[in-house]
């Protein structure tokens, strides 16, 4: 709902607590948004978008048609000849990007945004249970292979340990997808928890300087609750705003990531395809692991030639910055287009057509 917003109101980012008619919506756009969510199988009425106008509020009168799929899943593309394309969530959760990546593509085949677990069935568990717990979702609407999977980001890592537990049941693992995904070389130096914390003070970059030194200062010494809390107190959080699902969320963030940490990649028999932002600009989020990541960032592969052959990785490299490969409409297509006509070229593809 919040890639809808952004797109028909013409902002850059659309939070669950803002409001669509003070976002700058009307009637008209309202008819739009009930069309296009409509076509993602979110039902909801006009009424409801009146009587609940803030995200959040809105997307708790939504309901799903998930065509007998496993809550959580989004059918992005409903139809299609070729075996279906799953996208794994990185590590913030995020899968939104799916949307418009997928409205560029140019293939035939179904594509589905897949879940992370639910959060209490995240906690204290491995990256090979995640996958274990993804696969399930995933045999519901494909039984068997060969799996097509595309990740972003450490959403990559994921697709990887899913293809491991696929491969270990014999099933067939036919194309992988990496979207700027980095193999570090000592993620266990990376602590989740400063990961979150640079997440949290991200998030009041545009504050005033004084602000984000306080928050700075504070967040050494706390947990994310009182970073959160301290952050309401000074005004950089709404005073009548209910922290709880935000300090569930970046809990959750904190979880993935340290599954990440005890996860051994190990070497596959597959071949990636690695998206790679062509700018070697990084993010904040990127940065903060940049000392432990070393040149992996910047490398055409990543660093998995540490894991696979160097003839197993296919580089491609896409316009901008691990942010804006995927966030700037003009990268956004390029990566489109390289991302189908690998889809396209991929073994099960050819092997149907014959």
């Amino acid at each position: 709902l919040a890639q809808i917003w952004a797109e028909l109101l013409g902002v850059e980012r659309v939070g669950r607590h803002d409001h669509f008619f003070e976002l700058g919506g009307y009637s008209l756009l309202a008819v739009q948004l009930l069309s296009r969510a409509s076509d993602l199988g979110l039902k909801f009425s006009a009424a409801d978008l009146f009587h609940a106008p803030v995200l959040k509020e809105l997307a708790s009168r939504v309901e799903i048609d998930f065509h007998r799929h496993r809550p959580g899943i989004l059918p992005v593309r409903a139809t299609g000849s070729q075996p279906p394309l799953f996208f794994v969530p990185d590590g913030w959760g995020y899968c939104s990007y799916v949307i418009s990546l997928v409205k560029e593509m140019n293939i035939d085949c179904p594509v589905y945004a897949l879940p992370w677990p639910s959060s209490d069935e995240a906690r204290s568990l491995t990256l090979e249970a995640i996958a274990d717990t993804v696969i399930l979702a995933i045999k519901e609407i494909q039984p068997q292979g060969p799996y097509r999977f595309a990740g972003y980001s450490s959403g990559g890592i994921l697709a990887y340990a899913i293809a491991q537990r696929l491969l270990g049941l014999d099933e067939t693992v036919s194309f992988m997808a990496f979207i700027d995904v980095a193999l570090p070389a000592n993620l266990s130096k990376i602590s989740p928890i400063n990961v979150v914390r640079e997440a949290v003070l991200e998030r009041f970059e545009l504050l005033h300087d004084e602000c984000v030194e306080v928050l700075e200062r504070f967040s050494g010494q706390c947990s994310i609750a009182e970073l959160l809390e301290k952050a309401q107190k000074i005004g950089a959080i709404p005073p009548d705003r209910d922290l709880h699902d935000d300090v569930l969320m970046f809990e959750r963030i904190a979880q993935f990531h340290r599954a990440l940490q005890s996860y051994q990649v190990p070497s596959l028999p597959i071949e990636i395809h690695q998206f790679y932002a062509a700018d070697p600009f990084l993010s904040g989020l990127v940065r903060l692991g940049e000392s432990s990541i070393g040149p992996e960032a910047r490398s055409l592969m990543r660093g998995w030639d540490r894991i696979l052959s160097a003839a197993a990785i296919h580089a491609v490299p896409v316009p901008g910055n691990h942010d804006t490969m995927m966030g700037s409409p003009e990268n956004r297509k390029v990566l489109a287009r390289m991302l189908s006509r690998a889809l396209n070229s991929s073994p099960t593809t050819h092997a149907k057509e014959r």
